[in-house]
């Protein structure tokens, strides 16, 4: 995973890395890096410091601490040394570059009228590692499957931050683009799909020079780094999607651009930030859609020092919830991930 961000790095910094037991890079999620203090290091969903030789612990004693120089040329790294043109990035406190790395910032905010223009005094950065999975959709994807229309429900895709759900769009795209509908006999023969995607954060599809670099199928637009709202009315009037997929909705206008695709006949699959249907239904934006029917389904994920899971609810089941046996799934170094489904709880399945 490292070699994916390693050009990213100060030279002082890519040593330290390259000194990691390789078998906890191959696992390597997150970078962070904070001037002064420990170095972070998130493997597999846990959180470790990492020692100047390589060595790594539970605990930040003896860590190895990045200075103001290290901080200085990573921030140059990632910016081109040109503040200036990433200043709409620096807005939103995250820059994404090429292969859909997202680094998150942290600083000391400049503030014009009372709204954030910008941040300084960056010493704080958490370099999140993209990677494509393909087939994570696999044993999802049929439980969604609107057989009559022969397309995909309007889904709603929930779990906390770091969870999977860009991972997870970004295989259904992938496969409703190529017509892989996954493990459902009836669906053998139908097509693929026109897919748009709305990449506002440039994760999905991680456009280079609005070229995709991951698979997310021949049948599939992009709008990159574009605003969600904006970019679904965009994608609409423009490639008649038939599908649209959208990451981290949680705006008025969002929701609003969600209603009209779907008045429009066209299914959209979304993700949210929260832990489950119950919690979704506490923020306004999302409460509205579940109430007016928009998503069919609702796909909670989970993930556990073992591996991930998920589950499939019907989307006006509201608080009534049933009760989750979770049982967590393993993924072993050269086995397949194993995610679980269900509508009422929580059973085995292979995903790659």
């Amino acid at each position: 995973m490292l070699d994916r961000v390693v050009h990213l790095l100060p030279p002082e910094l890519k040593a330290v890395l390259e000194r990691l037991p390789e078998s906890s890079m191959e696992h390597l999620e997150e970078i962070r890096i904070r001037e002064g203090r420990p170095l972070e290091l998130g493997i597999r969903g846990q959180s470790r410091f990492a020692d100047s030789d390589g060595t790594l612990r539970a605990g930040s004693d003896g860590a190895y601490k990045p200075t103001a120089d290290i901080c200085r040329k990573l921030l140059e790294k990632i910016t081109n040394h040109s503040l200036y043109a990433m200043e709409e990035e620096l807005k939103r406190g995250f820059i994404t570059v090429a292969g859909g790395h997202r680094i998150g910032l942290a600083g000391r905010t400049i503030l014009d009228g009372g709204n954030v223009r910008g941040i300084r005094d960056i010493g704080g950065f958490n370099i999140r590692i993209a990677r494509e999975v393909v087939g994570s959709a696999r044993n999802l994807l049929p439980k969604l499957l609107d057989k009559n229309r022969k397309t995909i429900h309007s889904t709603l895709i929930l779990a906390p931050p770091q969870q999977g759900k860009t991972t997870i769009v970004r295989d259904i795209a992938r496969s409703i683009s190529y017509g892989h509908w996954g493990m459902l006999e009836n669906a053998a023969g139908w097509s693929g799909r026109k897919v748009a995607i709305v990449d506002e954060r440039s994760e999905i599809a991680a456009c280079v020079r609005g070229i995709p670099t991951f698979d997310v199928g021949p049948r599939t637009d992009i709008m990159d780094a574009c605003p969600k709202a904006e970019g679904m009315m965009m994608l609409l009037r423009s490639m008649s999607p038939e599908v649209v997929i959208v990451d981290e909705i949680g705006r008025p206008e969002d929701a609003e651009a969600i209603q009209e695709a779907s008045h429009a006949g066209i299914s959209v699959i979304a993700t949210a930030h929260a832990y489950d249907l119950h919690d979704a239904r506490g923020r306004p934006v999302l409460r509205q859609l579940l109430d007016d029917g928009t998503f069919t389904y609702v796909v909670e994920l989970k993930r556990a020092a073992e591996g991930f899971m998920h589950r499939v609810v019907a989307a006006d089941m509201k608080d009534k919830l049933p009760a989750a046996a979770r049982e967590p799934t393993a993924a072993a170094k050269g086995e397949p991930e194993r995610v679980t489904q269900t509508y009422s709880g929580f059973q085995r399945g292979d995903v790659p």
